[in-house]
């Protein structure tokens, strides 16, 4: 028989969770090419993209996207000024699927 746990150890229990580490990740762009092509790419090669540069980029915790936004500047490193995320709950929904 399940038990609920609503007192303090249930939360001690969801504080737990929330203190793991997952990967994030935001997709510039992606494209097929023919194997040919990729054997061919050499330092210097360009490869071009059907995205627009300052399109909104895609961030993702794990497989599952959770929010949009657009690529900045962070010092010397790239970020994501994030201009659209889910609920907290159609987040946990995204990561439990």
């Amino acid at each position: 028989k399940a038990v609920a746990r609503d007192g303090p150890r249930g939360k001690a229990d969801v504080s737990r969770l929330l203190g793991l580490a997952m990967e994030i990740r935001v997709v510039l762009a992606e494209r097929k090419m023919p194997l040919a092509s990729i054997l061919d790419i050499h330092p210097g090669t360009i490869i071009e993209f059907e995205v627009p540069f300052d399109s909104e980029l895609v961030l993702y915790a794990g497989d599952r996207p959770i929010g949009v936004g657009q690529a900045v500047k962070v010092g010397e490193n790239f970020g994501l000024r994030v201009t659209h995320i889910g609920t907290v709950s159609e987040r946990i929904q995204a990561l439990g699927s």
